[in-house]
């Protein structure tokens, strides 16, 4: 399995989640401890989108700040240069209330983002507290502008969703949302202990992937959003490269299980959904879909 090279300065689906769920039992089975298994090879540094808010489960309603950011989360490494996005957006919904989408594309702002070794162009945005100020899931969708990977020779579009509550009362936080390609989460991406399992189901064209190729990283150096910067500071350190980017595969099903050794933010890219389907200014672009979601750890 591979990594993303890192050289370069350079919305109809409607699958509930009952049958989303068929056949997770079996594939626990498969794929369980994948994520410790880590089959990237080499120096697999891989490039992830953020989606980045501080807090994924909020006990009461609150202006709820992000940063969007192209690089690779867990050395802080390449900071990757953003376009303006396609599109930014939150869907809201209060239990069994219908949903509401809110565009988020005013409340942009553009920014330049350090990582350890560069900076690269990134946006931050803070809208105001009437967006979130309701109890429920509000799930921040982005659609990134393509970027072209000078190494590969091709574009690469990460189409990201984070998840955050607020009071506890859930949404349809199980539903797909129609996107071209999706994760859609099986367990809540906010309620997660470390030391537990995370599940979800690949989909593109909201047709489960079978075996499609999924990277998963660490969120190691935490952004801090008003410095426009990743912390110095890691959280943790891999002992061998491999342990940067850890590479698994969906089951027959479209699955995938990871576990969730460390608290903080976790992300899960699945790569390259339409194949040779996509291509963007003649040449080919890798359609992957990328959730974040958050492990917290068990206190008294």
């Amino acid at each position: 399995m591979r990594a993303r090279g890192t050289s370069s300065p350079s919305m109809d689906a409607t699958l509930r989640s009952n049958s989303l769920r068929r056949g997770v039992g079996r594939a626990s089975k498969i794929v369980a401890g994948a994520l410790l298994t880590g089959l990237a090879s080499g120096a697999a540094y891989a490039h992830f989108q953020l989606l980045y808010t501080p807090e994924a489960a909020l006990k009461e309603a609150g202006a709820i700040p992000l940063a969007l950011v192209f690089s690779h989360p867990f050395e802080s490494g390449f900071t990757m240069n953003m376009g303006k996005p396609e599109a930014f957006y939150v869907v809201s919904q209060r239990g069994d209330a219908e949903k509401k989408t809110t565009d988020l594309m005013q409340y942009l702002e553009p920014i330049q983002w350090a990582g350890q070794d560069s900076k690269g162009a990134a946006y931050v945005a803070k809208p105001p507290r009437s967006v979130t100020r309701s109890l429920g899931d509000y799930t921040y969708v982005l659609k990134p502008a393509p970027y072209y990977e000078k190494s590969e020779d091709k574009y690469i579009q990460q189409i990201t969703k984070t998840m955050v509550n607020i009071g506890g009362l859930p949404g349809a936080w199980d539903e797909p949302l129609g996107l071209p390609v999706e994760v859609v989460p099986l367990d809540k991406p906010y309620a997660n202990w470390v030391g537990g399992v995370f599940r979800a189901v690949i989909l593109s064209g909201g047709k489960p992937v079978p075996h499609a190729e999924i990277e998963v990283e660490y969120l190691n150096h935490e952004p801090q959003i008003d410095a426009h910067k990743f912390a110095d500071e890691a959280k943790a350190t891999a002992p061998q490269d491999a342990f940067t980017t850890l590479s698994v595969r969906a089951d027959a099903a479209g699955q995938v299980i990871i576990g969730l050794p460390k608290a903080g933010w976790w992300g899960i890219a699945a790569l390259d959904l339409r194949g040779d389907k996509s291509k963007f200014q003649g040449k080919h672009l890798s359609l992957d879909a990328v959730l974040w979601l958050k492990a917290t750890d068990m206190t008294k």
